[in-house]
């Protein structure tokens, strides 16, 4: 086209400088300029062939260059925009600009017109006038003379570059936009370097040299634009193969192959790189200089910057097929990779093992490839966005060592501390594998562990210290969620003891730990702590470490969640430090609390208790009380050094611990003796003694220690007892006798009151007296803390030290009350009100302490109150007041009045006016924090029911408030669950519930509408129905052994509640999933993770919410009324329940909600069935055998199949209904029969107590006779093994009414039961007489817990989120059975099965006639009893029989579309088939048809095409039958053998199957293809849409087909 406009114009007119000055006259459009570019040329052809080149044409060139086109492209710098039509005169312009300077024939005209563009780029930088000064450039590069314009060519080289790349050259850092940085960039990248690549080697090295420059950026950001330049100019940095072997041939260009900067370039593109085209440029320059190297042949080699070390790449022609193939697999698996669909992939990764084959000699074991290389291919496995295949990348990483052992590589250690730890960080990886059982563990975590410990025991001892130092750093790097750090933890724990860690290991460790803290996941936390510690033990190594910096890590772990005394954890660490106590390092310096250093334990500690009790001279006396941290860690050092002596002389006298622990604690029992007697001890000594006697206390009572056994805690007890009575009178002295009085004192408080609370509890253990010191103490104390708060009220100033004893004492008097009311061995008075009753009862409730005049006080108090604020003040004050009430009220909650009328003068105010104590509640809930309600809600649990009748309306806004509380405390994890507990506590007390129910009022409904919110919690936050429902379910039975005709007359109206809770189980997300099996995996690990002998158990698993309502529920008994009626109601709910669920959709997936639901409600039911009887059962009868119509999951079906099976077996009078069942229209009983065949399959059962059985045989035998005749495969299935049962019973009870058919059964049985083949008949037939359900269940023996909700579910197919294991109810201790409970075990060897491969289908009331003859028509005569001469049919046959009815011409192409979800890409695929003619579209469902966008795009075609149904499920026999049939079978799909769709020759019968739309062809049906073809591609994007790549394949298949047919009629 170009050549016919240039010879028009030509022809128009032979003087070329009149066509070119008309051209440059008028607007410059896109059109006149590309149109001057195809004229000037034209004129350089025929210049080059002798035909111009004198005259007048030079002279127009110059004109047209320096008078139009130069000044055009300076206008267009200012033009904005301008879109594509800017572009196209750019382009044009420049490629007439070099045609202008090659016909002026004048080389200064190049340089000239260079130099001023070379000034306008550097002046415009990346604005819009850059692009016009690259397109000059460009457009005159090549017309540079190589020696003479040499400084020109490098200056413009040098510049093109700095733009290519962004960074210093001109423009950087210019305010323009970023796209049009990025064009300008490109442009230079992709028009000018190459062009001035062929200027000669000047620009060329000049381009070379900036490239591989010692300052150039070589970030990832500079990644992209690096790489474009390397593959624009990749024929310039590379020899050229075959343009001669001398050495002129690249004397004057680089050789990138043997720079390392290059290959560090290509490896960063490979690995690092964002986007798709960086990465594609990466590996077109590595397969480039794998080409050149293998056709030059010629030795190469590229070492690494260090200098030593393997070679990053080389090339040797001995070595050429080793290196080919090496590079063609390494190249082959970077751009699968790209593909980012582990199917595809998984079938290459056996060649990424190949690789490392490859990489090391077998001779001396040295890498003979730079490990980088494979590092690059896991970087883009662990950086992928599918975190199927980053697992799977992890997981090949963490094989590595099992197979082979790898020779030791620096890269390889930054590697691991570096993106495998990166990667190792998300937490998903860790979910265990499908079919692996919960708690077994992850499979990541395990291989991690034997990884790190393979790696490391083959590092070099001087490496090995390095490594683990930096790999614990790396830990700390980042905030890891709680289970990789776990795993990882766990992995160190397991490296065998090396002395690798010195101080900054230990801090490292330590740092670990914070970072441990951050998951709320308490089990996770305490067992990484345990982990770490035990790390810790295995490579500190102790000459470089003090005991001093031991004990400060070991202050770093959480005594409540990991060390505690008595477990094997805190044993083992006594054993370690017994071992190397002579070893620590000693040092001269002091410790970091002031100790000087020793290596002697018992001397290290015994220093550590005098300095603990010393008070420095220089501290003043009204500071703040010590912190408790030197109290921690002197108590925990006292008992470990007393365990470490217990170990030493365990097979000597027992007296020495005594002795040890004397000496520890001697300067402690000193000081506690003087307490009473010497009144100038300094404070913080005074502090410091009871902070370390309250910590060994706590220390030493931590659950995991044996107190009762435990021989240093009964020496500890008894030295503290003999200090009792000085301790007790200086806490008395100090409480009561007004020395505490300033808000710092608040905290010593606090430390006198814990102290004494101990102290009381030691003496309860050694059996009361009523002599001893504490008894002494407690009736002043309660007598000292009322005068003082009487005497506060008379109306004084409120001075800070008044207000602050007037708190101590309100705390002190709490203290007395929660004492008394715990242990009522300390009763002091009797029930009589006295004057201690009656001053409580008068309290003014909520009564603020006003703030105190600052204006006399010091400077203290303005510090003290700034730093806690005086509200927090006011609100423990209140909170203690409530403390006293509470106990006020449980004392005498008998003489509480229902309402406040009945009391003309209250002697106890607030007990016998309960409407304004309920008042003041409500007000105090308000007024105080969260963390303070606890005593209002036991205060409020003691008061509504008294009121409930009388004052309905406040106890209903209680209610309200109290949730109000709770719903806002739902993510605060401390105190949430106390609090919580509390309030269910008063607001489903039993007697609230049936003063409730009774009178069906506003509290009635309240109650419930909390319950339901209480549920719909549950769902976000794990636990809080368990704590309802575990409530609810002990009183109900407690109240059932006090009274038992009326015990459950309650909970009958709130059986919504057992209903919610026999159902009840959110469907997690697979994040709560993985936490909950690691914690599951942790449990099961028991004593050798002591973090599960130290955290309490919470039972907090939704699982336990049915377990508590299911053993309830097996409390109950028939026989009582009340018992019965409940269980009834319950039963009718449920029912109801199952058909509400039922309609809501009639179709339902495996495992969904709805599934998991109507499968808890059977398993439900049948726990309630043997409460059932007979007139019960006539309300019910029809519900049951109507859910046995409805279209059920398999493991609903055996559930409903059982329970028939128990009514028949308890009331044979119910079999006439069912028969009856088997009555109904044929279109009822698609979607049923199999569950009634089921349950005569169990006839024997059924007849068991039945004196005459043959009615009921013959009766059987005709109806399954019948049933027997159905075109159905599976129906026919279950009728057989339904008549074989039965045809055995009657053969034993000698039935001579069936003589006649003796024969005929006979032989149909025999036909089944001796088919000859291996096909799909015989196979099913097989599995399903195997199948659990008729082979080993036992209807009546397998009754039992177990069965019903952890046997059954797990070979039914549930997910594993429904199996309950029966130790999860003996487990749950809360609702104690009967001891003679029998329920729980099944006797058979059910639970010794597998889950086997054949489940109960239901037959859709959808399939047709296409349905039976697509998926079982080769085995129709094999199981019809009445034609045993029925002759096969043939799918091909099925398919020329329709297409001979619908008259039209058919192919043998078969379309196998069962794996496409999408209706769209199903209609189009039936569309496309219709139209080429192919023999068959197999889908997954026939029902898509009727989707309305299956219609939109199949446009009726669905009505011309056979379309047959295949479940995915069923694909792999499918495709095996059309094997047999002579089929090819043809996939879809990019593998790695995959052949080019042009290069493949199609049979005439050929399938041809589909992928899934994101999933493509699953791995196990690639290896039933015979071939894998796949769609040529040009572009970046890796796939196409699955309905266009199959119309592709069609249409060539159908050309094919054309081609073949026209050659045989020619």
């Amino acid at each position: 086209m170009e050549c016919v406009l240039a010879e028009a114009l030509l022809s128009q007119s032979r003087d070329p400088r009149a066509l070119l000055a008309a051209l440059c006259r008028g607007e410059a459009s896109a059109e006149r300029v590309e149109t001057l570019r195809f004229l000037l040329q034209r004129l350089e052809d025929e210049a080059a062939r002798g035909g111009g080149g004198a005259g007048p044409l030079p002279e127009a060139a110059r004109e047209v260059a320096a008078g139009y086109l130069v000044p055009l492209l300076r206008g267009l710098r200012g033009r904005p925009g301008g879109g594509p039509d800017r572009r196209r005169v750019l382009r044009a312009a420049g490629a007439a600009l070099r045609s202008c300077a090659r016909l002026a024939g004048d080389p200064q005209l190049a340089a000239t017109l260079a130099e001023e563009a070379l000034r306008d780029l550097l002046a415009a930088g990346p604005a819009p006038g850059a692009e016009a000064a690259v397109e000059v450039l460009a457009a005159v590069g090549p017309c540079l003379r190589p020696r003479e314009d040499r400084p020109l060519l490098e200056r413009v080289a040098r510049a093109a570059l700095g733009l290519a790349l962004g960074a210093d050259g001109p423009g950087a850092g210019a305010g323009a936009g970023a796209g049009r940085a990025e064009d300008a960039a490109a442009l230079a990248a992709g028009r000018l370097l190459p062009a001035l690549g062929q200027c000669g080697g000047a620009a060329l090295r000049a381009v070379w040299g900036g490239l591989v420059a010692a300052g150039a950026p070589s970030g990832p950001g500079r990644v992209g634009p690096q790489l474009l330049v390397l593959s624009a100019l990749a024929e310039r940095l590379l020899p050229e193969p075959g343009a001669g072997r001398g050495p002129r041939a690249r004397e004057e260009g680089p050789d990138a192959r043997r720079c390392w900067r290059f290959w560090r370039t290509v490896q960063a593109g490979l690995a690092q790189a964002q986007d798709a085209l960086t990465r594609r440029r990466a590996r077109y320059l590595l397969q480039r200089a794998v080409e050149v190297s293998a056709e030059l042949g010629a030795p190469c080699t590229c070492g690494p910057q260090e200098g030593t070390g393997p070679s990053l790449f080389w090339w040797s022609e001995k070595k050429k097929d080793e290196l080919l193939k090496f590079w063609e697999n390494y190249i082959l698996i970077m751009e699968t990779l790209e593909g980012n669909q582990i199917h595809v992939i998984k079938p290459v990764l056996p060649k990424l093992k190949s690789l490392f084959e490859y990489a090391v000699s077998e001779e001396d074991g040295c890498w003979l490839f730079h490990p980088s290389w494979h590092m690059c291919i896991y970087k883009r496995m662990f950086e992928s966005e599918n975190k199927i295949l980053t697992k799977e990348g992890v997981i090949h990483f963490l094989e590595l060592y099992e197979t082979k052992i790898l020779p030791f590589s620096p890269e390889f250690s930054e590697f691991i501390i570096g993106p495998l730890m990166d990667a190792l960080s998300e937490s998903s990886l860790y979910i265990r594998s499908p079919g692996q059982l919960i708690g077994s563990g992850s499979p990541l975590g395990l291989k991690l562990q034997k990884f790190l410990v393979t790696y490391v025991s083959l590092l070099p001892e001087e490496i090995k210290s390095i490594f683990l130092l930096k790999f614990i750093q790396k830990m700390t790097s980042r905030h890891w969620c709680g289970i990789p750090i776990l795993f990882l933890s766990k992995a160190l724990a397991n490296v065998p003891r090396y002395k690798a860690l010195g101080v900054d290991g230990l801090l490292a460790l330590r740092d670990v730990l914070q970072c441990t803290m951050i998951t709320h996941q308490i089990l996770l936390r305490g067992a990484a702590q345990c982990y770490l510690l035990q790390t810790a033990m295995n490579l500190v190594d102790v000459e470089k470490v003090s005991l001093s910096d031991i004990s400060t890590f070991l202050m770093s772990l959480r005594q409540e969640e990991s060390l505690r005394r008595g477990t094997s954890l805190w044993t083992e660490l006594c054993d370690w430090l017994r071992v190397n106590e002579s070893r620590f390092r000693h040092a001269s310096a002091c410790s970091s609390i002031g100790l000087p250093e020793t290596s002697s334990l018992n001397a290290y500690v015994k220093n550590l208790v005098q300095e603990c009790i010393k008070s420095p001279s220089w501290e003043r006396e009204d500071h703040f009380m010590p912190d408790w941290f030197e109290a921690k860690l002197v108590a925990m050092m006292v008992l470990l050094a007393v365990d470490v002596e217990g170990m030493k002389s365990q097979y000597s006298e027992k007296r020495r611990t005594q002795n040890v622990l004397r000496i520890f604690l001697d300067p402690l029992l000193e000081s506690l003796m003087k307490f009473g007697t010497n009144a100038y001890m300094p404070l913080l000594k005074t502090d410091r003694c009871l902070q370390l006697l309250l910590k060994l206390l706590h220390t030493c009572m931590l659950k995991g220690s044996s107190t009762q056994d435990d021989e240093v805690f009964t020496l500890l007890q008894s030295f503290v007892l003999s200090t009792t009575e000085s301790v007790s009178e200086f806490i008395l002295r100090r409480l009561t006798m007004n020395e505490l009085s300033s808000v710092s004192d608040l905290d010593r408080c606090h430390l006198y009151l814990m102290v004494l609370t101990e102290l009381i509890n030691l003496h309860l253990k050694v059996g009361w007296k009523r002599g001893n010191p504490i008894w002494r103490v407690i009736s002043p104390l309660k007598n000292a803390s009322i005068q003082h708060l009487q005497e506060l009220d008379s109306g004084q100033d409120p001075t800070l030290a008044r207000q602050i004893q007037r708190v101590v004492s309100m705390a002190a008097l709490a203290m007395v009350c929660e004492a008394i009311d715990q242990k009522p061995e300390l009763q002091l008075d009797s029930l009589d009100a006295g004057p201690t009753e009656r001053f409580l009862s008068s309290l003014p409730l909520n009564c603020t302490l006003q703030k105190p005049h600052a204006e006399k006080q010091s400077s203290s108090f303005e510090e003290s109150s700034a730093s806690q604020g005086w509200g927090k003040i006011v609100a423990q004050y209140i909170h203690d007041q409530w403390i006293c009430l509470s106990f006020l009220l449980r004392k005498y909650h008998t003489l509480i009045p229902a309402s406040e009328g009945e009391v003309l003068e209250p002697i106890l105010p607030a007990i016998q006016m309960p409407v304004r104590t309920l008042q003041a509640a409500l007000e105090a809930l308000t007024v105080l924090p969260s963390d303070q309600v606890l005593p209002v809600f036991r205060c409020m649990k003691i008061l509504v029911p008294k009121l409930l009748t009388s004052s309905e309306a406040l106890c209903v806004e209680s209610f309200d408030t109290a949730w109000k509380i709770i719903s806002a405390l739902s993510n605060t994890q401390l105190i949430f669950w106390s609090n919580l507990k509390a309030f269910v506590q008063f607001v489903f007390d039993t007697k609230v519930l049936t003063i409730a129910a009774k009178i069906k009022g506003q509290a009635y409904f309240k109650i419930k509408e909390i319950m339901y919110k209480i549920i719909e919690m549950s769902a976000i936050k794990t636990g809080v129905f368990n704590t309802l429902i575990s409530y609810c379910c002990k009183s109900w039975i407690v109240s059932a052994s006090d009274v038992p005709q009326v015990s459950l007359s309650s909970a009958k109206n709130y059986s919504e509640l057992v209903l919610e809770a026999c159902i009840f189980g959110t469907v997690f997300r697979r994040d709560q999933r993985l936490i909950q099996d690691v914690q599951t995996y942790i449990e099961n690990l028991g004593h050798d993770c002591a973090a599960n002998m130290v955290i309490e158990n919470t039972k907090r698993e939704d699982h336990y919410v049915r377990i508590c309502a299911v053993k309830f529920l097996c409390l109950l008994h028939g026989s009582n009324v009340s018992h019965k009626l409940f269980m009834e109601d319950l039963a009718i709910k449920l029912l109801d329940k199952d058909d509400l669920v039922s309609k809501c959709r009639t179709r339902y997936y495996v495992n969904s909600q709805q599934h998991r639901v109507k499968n808890r409600i059977w398993q439900t039911l049948l726990v309630l069935f043997p409460s059932f009887d007979q007139n019960f059962l006539n309300r019910i009868i029809d519900k049951i055998f109507q859910a046995g119509f409805i279209n059920n999951q398999a493991s609903i079906k055996y559930f409903i199949e059982w329970i028939i099976i128990l009514i028949l077996h308890k009331f044979p009078q119910f079999l006439l209904k069912f028969w009856d069942c088997f009555s109904y229209g044929e279109e009822n009983l698609k979607t049923s029969i199999c569950t009634f065949l089921s349950v005569l399959s169990h006839l024997d059962i059924i007849t068991q107590n039945i004196p005459e059985k043959k009615p009921i045989l013959k009766q059987a035998l005709i109806i399954v006779l019948q049933w027997c005749f159905n075109h159905n495969f599976s129906i026919r299935l279950y009728a057989l093994v339904a008549l074989k049962k039965i045809w055995s019973m009657c053969k034993t009870l000698n039935m001579e009414e069936f003589d006649a058919l003796t024969s005929v059964i006979e032989s149909s049985l025999n036909e089944v039961e001796n088919m000859p083949g291996a096909g799909n008949a015989k196979k099913n037939w097989q599995r399903i007489q195997e199948h659990f359900f008729f082979a080993t269940f036992h209807p009546l023996q397998d009754y039992c817990l177990e069965t019903i909700f952890y046997i059954f579910p797990r070979l039914s197919g549930l997910v594993e989120d429904e199996w309950i294991a029966i130790g999860k109810f003996t487990r749950f201790t809360d609702i104690p059975l009967d001891a003679g409970f029998q329920w729980y075990l099944s006797p058979t060897h059910l639970c010794e099965l597998k889950p086997g491969d054949w489940a109960q289908q239901d037959i859709g009331s959808h399939s047709g006639e296409a349905d039976s003859q697509s998926e079982w028509t080769d085995v129709q005569k094999k199981i019809i009893p009445w034609k045993n001469s029925a002759p096969d049919l043939d799918l091909e046959v099925v398919f020329q029989d329709r297409v001979a009815r619908l008259g039209k011409s058919i192919s043998r192409l078969i379309v196998v579309a069962s794996l496409i979800d999408k209706p769209t890409n199903l209609g189009g695929l039936c569309r496309t088939c219709e139209v080429f003619g192919a023999s068959a579209l197999i889908v997954d469902s026939l029902q898509c048809v009727r989707d309305k966008q299956f219609q939109s795009l199949s446009v009726s075609a669905e009505q011309w095409l056979p379309l047959v149904e295949v479940k995915p499920p069923q694909l792999i026999d499918f495709l095996q039958q059309k094997k047999a049939e002579g089929y090819t079978v043809i996939g879809v799909e990019q593998t790695a053998k995959s052949v080019d769709l042009t290069q493949y020759s199609f049979p005439e019968r050929s399938l041809l199957l589909l992928g899934n739309e994101r999933e493509g062809i699953p791995a196990n049906l690639i290896q039933e293809l015979d071939v894998c073809v796949e769609i040529p591609q040009q572009g970046i994007i890796r796939s196409l849409n699955v309905h266009v790549s199959g119309a592709l394949l069609i249409w060539e298949y159908t050309r094919q087909q054309l081609l073949r047919h026209e050659d045989t009629e020619s």
